[in-house]
Parts: structure tokens; sequence; C-alpha cells
């Protein structure tokens, strides 16, 4: 099977899909042209679909969001780029009170509200504390919103299709480290279903869920374990709302421990919904406490020292999964 990088990943999908559906446009802050936003994501995207399908919005993440909310009510099918996942928090009650809501507070009309915010997030660019973020909690509590983060570039063009066939909301977080990254990726019609986990690895010792990019850095952990003898299962939950519990209590049910991996903070995290979700349904079953991995709890520093010693790393998830196997 070829192989492509994540980003490419990212435009055959949604190039695809709007030869598909011409109800698909896209908009964000230098979308069109020959630029195609500040990652590049829709480069050429305006000379295939022309300026009435892809085009620039003023600098207003609030604005544009709220356009594509009121598209969306009416028959379109709009992609918002909001180039990274900070600026999300500008139009964060376009998102969360209106596009989350609206069909609740107007008795089911419009029956469909299917609009596709995607958002670049996490570290590692030495970007500094307004570029680095990782919100996907901030999202995924809210009802209303699908949120989805795949970790490598079939899921994401998959996932991708999927979503902008969703008749719903979704937020489609994709982390910076990894626009460069190569995977397989089938050239033919495929789609990754919303809502679906994955073992991406399988174990018999312990489960680690890891989120987006992290899944990446878990599978590298798992390899270095496995040298020890030590056997971890690594599950992508991929869709983070709605979140797919029963493959994650399936895992935690087989090993018997838990190690949750992500980007952002640990307080009110994904790690802790997930431990939550552990602890309701499969208590009985777990041989040792929680281990939750995840960034430093301070603002993403410049400093490449610093921002590395902030991020989790493989030293950090193998201290992690070996502290729950010494429980």
């Amino acid at each position: 099977m070829r192989e492509i990088k994540f980003w490419r990943a990212f435009q055959e999908g949604l190039s695809e899909e709007m030869r598909r559906d011409p109800a698909i446009l896209y908009f964000g802050e230098d979308a069109g042209g020959n630029v195609g936003g500040p990652f590049a994501l829709a480069k050429g995207l305006q000379d295939e679909f022309g300026e009435k399908r892809v085009y620039d919005t003023p600098d207003s993440e609030a604005g544009y969001v709220g356009l594509a909310i009121g598209l969306a009510a009416t028959g379109y099918r709009p992609v918002v780029d909001i180039s990274f996942m900070d600026f999300t928090l500008v139009a964060i009650d376009q998102i969360v009170n209106m596009a989350a809501k609206l069909r609740y507070m107007s008795g089911g009309a419009p029956k469909a509200l299917p609009l596709v915010i995607h958002t670049m997030a996490g570290g590692g660019r030495r970007a500094g504390a307004q570029h680095s973020q990782s919100l996907e909690a901030w999202f995924a509590h809210i009802p209303g919103l699908k949120v989805i983060a795949p970790s490598n570039p079939h899921d994401l063009k998959g996932a991708l299709k999927s979503a902008l066939r969703d008749d719903n909301p979704v937020i489609v977080m994709k982390h910076k480290a990894i626009l460069g990254m190569k995977g397989e990726v089938p050239e033919g019609e495929f789609t990754v279903p919303l809502g679906k986990a994955f073992v991406k690895r399988e174990g018999t010792d312990a489960t680690i869920v890891a989120v987006s990019h992290m899944v990446n850095v878990s599978l590298q952990a798992a390899a270095k374990l496995q040298e020890e003898g030590i056997s971890v299962e690594i599950v992508d939950p991929l869709s983070l709302s709605p979140l797919d519990r029963e493959t994650i209590v399936a895992s935690v049910r087989k090993t018997g421990r838990l190690v949750t991996v992500h980007e952002a903070w640990s307080p009110c995290g994904m790690g802790a919904e997930i431990g939550a979700v552990v602890f309701e349904e499969c208590f009985d079953f777990l041989q040792a406490p929680l281990v939750r991995v995840a960034s430093s709890f301070n603002p993403f520093p410049y400093s490449p020292g610093m921002e590395d010693f902030t991020i989790p790393g493989v030293p950090r998830i193998v201290e992690g999964v070996r502290k729950v196997l010494e429980s």
C-alpha cells in the first residue's frame, strides 16, 4: 500500500469530499489563493473549486465561525480552518453556545448542522504559551459537539470524510508535530467511523489509552518496554466525543492496569474522564491505581529545553507503565 504524509491525507480527504458534495465550502484566514492557510493545508484548493467555495476570511474567528453556523443551518456543509487550537477560544461562544445548541433551542429546526472546524494543536515547535495548547477536553465536555483527534494519516483521512458527512458540528484536532508523518493510506474510497476506538497494539500487562500524537509516542514506549518483557496494549480513542467506552473497558478488563497519556494538562483532562469510565465500569478488574501521564502544569514555554521538559516523552510513559506495574 502507498504511504502519504499526514497533511496530504487531510488534503486528499477534503478534496475528494468536495468533489462528491458541492455543498461543502472551505474558508479561514489565508485559506484561498496560493497560501492555503498558515499550514498550507488548503493550498491549491481554490484553484480546483473556485472562489465561491474556497475563500479567505478576515482575522476574526468569532465572525467566520458564526458565518459557518448560518451556512450550515441553510443547507451548506462548511469547513472552517482555525489555524491554532488556542484561537478557538476567540470563537468559543459561537462554538459552545450556538453551534452545539442551536437545534436544541429551536425545536429541531434546522434538523442538521453539518459543520467541521479543523484546527492544529500541540507543542514541540517552540511556539510558546498561546500557540501550543491542546484543548480537546474543553470541547469534549460540551453536548452537541463531536471531537476527534486522529493520530496517523489513515485515520485522519477516513475520519475527516466521516466528519464531512456527519450532520453534527465536528471539531477535528490535528497535532502539528505529525504533519510530516508518513503512513499507509488506501487509494480507494474508505471512511473511519466516528465514536469508535482502535487497539493499535495488543498487550497483556497494562493498557495505555493515549490521545492524538501521544498514541505514536506511546507505541515507541511500548516497543521499549517489550525489550524488558513487558507487554503493553495501546488504545487510540480517536473520537473523544462520543467516546468508545466499550473498547477501553474491554482492554482494561484484560490487562487490569490503566495508564492514560495526553499532551494536555492533567487536571480535568481526558485522562481523568477515561479513568472515571474505567472506575465506573470495571473497578473490580483493576489490579493497581490509574496512572496519568500529561504535560507538566505550566503554560508552554518558548525555551526548547523547558518545552521538552513540559511535554511527555517516551521516558515518562515508560516510567508511568513501570509505576502501574509496581503498584
